[in-house]
């Protein structure tokens, strides 16, 4: 999925984790490869990153097995999250972009990631466009950044920040209103801090978030682009009152990934059951075929296609999964 910009900051496939340690051996994994993972596996939120992958009959709405869970949430998306970051496609209200989301839909995806930094609104309202009339099948997921819309930039695919705002409650409950206003909906199932304003208390932030909820404006709140001690602090802080807790964080992995996730972040998330989004896959399209890959990246790219002729998967699953 496309998600924070950072310079951006992905999934774990927890079935791929359980399966890593139960086979023994690494050809069988590559067999059951797509037989337990499939082309459903893909950048989510996880409760748990070890919780084993269950298939079930996705024609049947009761039959939650073939999603997985965001966090402690009863949030329940499938693997794969489309994101509205379009890096190659306009960042607003145009045929492409529908596109995208409509066959996205088509195929089952009901987890869609947006911020308001996104062509500072232009992704939020397509994304509003096209789950119209189908909102309560679907989890949206969006994000406010630390700082105001630029007052010029031509190109929306540009990430640009404007003014640096502090996320105080006012601004928070601002920012939120309008990513309602856009996205054509009237609660977010999901709202983030895009990344620190490192200025405002955590406690402010944890606070802030709690009135949202209870508002009802959104259901659950996370953050992208965090510390793995802001994360725990933020973690901290739900636990001892009672406030709505930190349900996940948002953050960039990929195979290639040229500023790693850090171990200290992963075992915050994992001790406190959070879910982990992961974003860019495929490293903002550069690990995608077709793409000019860099001298220094070919080898893996010649091992990714390896490992995939093996599977009969594509390069992008083997990504993202």
């Amino acid at each position: 999925m496309d998600a924070p910009e950072k310079e951006i900051r992905t999934p774990f496939c927890e079935g791929t984790r359980a399966a890593c340690r139960e086979l023994n051996s690494a050809s069988l994994f590559r067999r059951q490869f797509l037989q337990t993972l499939g082309a459903a596996a893909g950048a989510a939120f996880v409760g748990e990153l070890t919780l084993p992958y269950v298939r079930a009959d996705a024609s049947n709405p009761s039959d939650t097995g073939h999603l997985v869970r965001i966090g402690q949430t009863d949030l329940y998306v499938t693997r794969y999250c489309q994101g509205t970051a379009f890096r190659q496609v306009p960042r607003s209200d145009n045929p492409k972009s529908l596109a995208i989301l409509h066959r996205c839909l088509d195929v089952g995806i009901n987890f869609f990631d947006s911020a308001e930094a996104y062509g500072w609104g232009g992704s939020e309202r397509v994304l509003g466009r096209a789950i119209a009339g189908q909102r309560d099948r679907i989890v949206i997921c969006t994000k406010a950044a630390p700082s105001l819309a630029p007052e010029r930039a031509p190109d929306t695919n540009t990430f640009r920040h404007g003014r640096r705002v502090a996320l105080s409650r006012e601004v928070l409950f601002h920012k939120a209103e309008g990513s309602l206003k856009r996205l054509n909906t009237e609660y977010l199932d999901l709202y983030l801090i895009h990344s620190p304003d490192e200025v405002t208390p955590l406690e402010e932030i944890a606070d802030s978030m709690d009135a949202l909820v209870r508002s009802g404006r959104i259901r659950y709140w996370g953050v992208s682009n965090f510390a793995a001690p802001q994360v725990e602090r933020l973690v901290a802080l739900g636990g001892y009152s009672q406030q709505a807790p930190i349900a996940g964080s948002q953050d960039y992995y990929n195979i290639v990934a040229r500023e790693r996730l850090d171990p200290d972040l992963l075992a915050v998330l994992g001790r406190s059951r959070l879910g982990l989004m992961a974003y860019s896959p495929l490293d903002t399209g550069r690990l995608a075929p077709g793409h000019p890959i860099a001298p220094a990246q070919r080898p893996v790219v010649a091992a990714l296609d390896r490992v995939a002729d093996e599977l009969g998967a594509t390069r992008p699953q083997v990504c993202i999964a």
